[in-house]
């Protein structure tokens, strides 16, 4: 069974459909490449999934470890490079609620967000910058 669909809407915009789900997302060329910027461009798309991929994978090792992650939340800034144009660099900035985690709880989800398959996809040239902040004041 297949994934999703994609259709082309005009104007550097398309509409892609979860096929299990019915859920769907609208992309639109970025700015600085001829859109309009209305919505995520593609490559917004790849970066943010980066960040949701990580907790995610942090999520099933929190189940797995009876560790209590909710309110984790993330912050993604994607930076392009040219020749060829691509992503180049995508930062992360993990923010982790006030709790009282153990060295072994962090390392195990560090361990987690750095191996998410997506993470795993990404073209090695495309640098990863992964911050994390176990409290208010990191």
């Amino acid at each position: 069974m297949k994934t999703a669909t994609v259709k082309y809407l005009g104007n550097l915009r398309t509409e892609a459909q979860h096929l299990k789900s019915g859920n769907k997302i609208i992309t639109d060329a970025p700015t600085d490449n001829h859109g309009k910027g209305e919505a995520f461009s593609p490559t917004d798309l790849a970066s943010t999934a980066l960040a949701s991929c990580m907790i995610t994978v942090m999520g099933i090792a929190a189940q797995t470890h009876d560790i209590d992650m909710e309110g984790t939340h993330a912050e993604m800034l994607k930076i392009m490079a040219d020749n060829p144009r691509r992503i180049g660099r995508i930062e992360i900035d993990l923010y982790m609620p006030n709790k009282n985690y153990s060295s072994k709880q962090k390392t195990i989800l560090e361990h987690a967000a750095k191996t998410c398959p997506v993470g795993r996809s990404l073209h090695p040239e495309c640098e990863e910058v992964l911050r994390f902040h176990w409290s208010q004041n990191d």
